[in-house]
């Protein structure tokens, strides 16, 4: 654009030049009406797109790297916005929003088609697959370097190959179980530590490694569901016991509370006292008997002490 206005601007010039008006001309008003429209439009017009090429619009979340005449202007990165540039700049833009990359067992996961998890050793000889989601952006600082030295695919040419290169040596310090268990997080940590170096390294800033899914092979999986079940049945069978020898202990204390009871009663029943406490029961029950609606004849051992004592309709 910029040099087409100020082609538009040479051919204004050569234009007015050659454009000859005669005073003895009879239509000199509209030669003269002429020249100047024409003046105006291609002035305009030039100082537009001049002005409009120097005038440069990055989009939100990106970084704009001058490139003049195949030159990388690695002092010159363009921050978001309205930016004044040299006219013969190219400008790339390049992102630095949050990107993730996945490698998953999943076929339709992932920047690429099919089964691309991580299959890795570990330390007991074993393969294990691993789901693995990297979050990382570029840092904007050295988004000139990066383009310079790598280019705008940088996902593939780094961050693909880092991350299971990390893995991959990670994994090999650590048993199959553990990756899978206790160990998870610090498998996880270790890969991350690894991952920050290499990407620091390269204009790459990493947010965080997040392990999705492991898949063991099927003999060391059932081994541990084996292990698993096993525990739980013990932790059961522990739970069990706990509540027997609660019940035992319970059994004895009530035992004991029944013989006390009984105990002070036969001691309540001996002598006059205890035949006072019996003809009271006696004459309690009998009391119930008399007034129950089920009962309409009650036969007792006649005493005559006892019987005017109840209540009898």
């Amino acid at each position: 654009m910029f040099i087409l206005g100020l082609l538009i601007l040479i051919a204004l010039f050569i234009f007015r030049a050659t454009y000859k008006i005669s005073p003895e001309d009879l239509r000199i008003q509209d030669k003269l009406k002429i020249r100047t429209f024409t003046t105006l439009g291609a002035a305009a017009l030039a100082a537009i797109m001049i002005i409009g090429s120097l005038l440069r619009i990055v989009p939100a979340g990106n970084v704009g790297v001058q490139v003049l005449f195949g030159k990388v202007l690695t002092n010159a990165t363009l921050s978001e916005g309205l930016n004044i540039v040299n006219p013969f700049v190219d400008l790339e833009i390049m992102t630095i929003r949050t990107q993730a990359y996945t490698m998953s067992i999943a076929a339709e996961e992932g920047q690429r088609y099919g089964d691309d998890a991580i299959t890795s050793l570990t330390k007991d000889g074993l393969e294990v697959a691993m789901d693995l989601t990297v979050w990382y952006h570029l840092d904007a600082a050295e988004a000139a370097n990066v383009f310079q030295k790598i280019g705008k695919d940088y996902m593939d040419k780094i961050v693909r190959p880092a991350a299971r290169t990390a893995i991959r040596n990670t994994t090999v310090k650590y048993n199959a179980v553990e990756i899978y268990s206790e160990k998870r997080e610090e498998v996880q940590n270790d890969i991350t530590t690894t991952l920050n170096r290499d990407f620091t390294d390269r204009g790459i800033i990493l947010e965080k490694v997040l392990l999705r899914n492991i898949k063991l092979p099927v003999k060391v999986k059932n081994a541990i569901e084996a292990k698993l079940e096993a525990e739980q049945d013990a932790q059961k069978m522990e739970f069990v016991l706990l509540k027997e020898t609660k019940e035992a202990d319970r059994k004895k204390i009530e035992a004991a509370g029944i013989a006390e009871a009984q105990r002070i009663i036969a001691q309540s029943l001996i002598g006059e006292r205890g035949r006072a406490y019996l003809s009271w029961k006696y004459l309690e029950n009998l009391q119930n008997l008399y007034t129950s609606p089920n009962n309409t004849v009650v036969i007792s051992p006649y005493d005559k002490n006892f019987i005017p004592l109840l209540q009898i309709k």
